[in-house]
């Protein structure tokens, strides 16, 4: 476990600086190595495959409730095999610790 998992994520009410890019890059040396940077989007994304629907769609849940613990919400997208996520902070439309930590939490899920 890494320390990121272990910190919350703070809600962003907007007017905050987005996370500089040195340090978007030390902390995805952080995460598994399946999470890539977008930077031209400025999002953090990973995705999974799985043998059937049914993998997909409860890790979905599974992430789904790890986001509303901690009132930061990635965008999902599933389907037979395969699951997608993408983190960003919405209200400044860029990447912020918070990002990280939850990415962090996600892989808890997965190991």
């Amino acid at each position: 476990m890494n320390s990121l998992s272990k910190k919350s994520c703070i809600p962003c009410k907007g007017g905050v600086d987005p996370m500089p890019l040195d340090e978007r890059s030390v902390l995805l040396k952080s995460l598994h190595k399946d999470w890539e940077l977008q930077s031209e989007s400025n999002r953090l994304f990973r995705s999974y495959k799985f043998s059937d629907y049914k993998r997909a769609w409860d890790l979905a849940n599974q992430i789904s409730v790890l986001a509303e613990e901690q009132f930061h919400h990635p965008e999902i997208s599933f389907g037979w095999g395969h699951l997608e996520v993408t983190l960003w902070t919405h209200k400044i439309g860029s990447l912020v610790e918070s990002d990280f930590i939850l990415a962090a939490k996600i892989d808890l899920l997965t190991v």
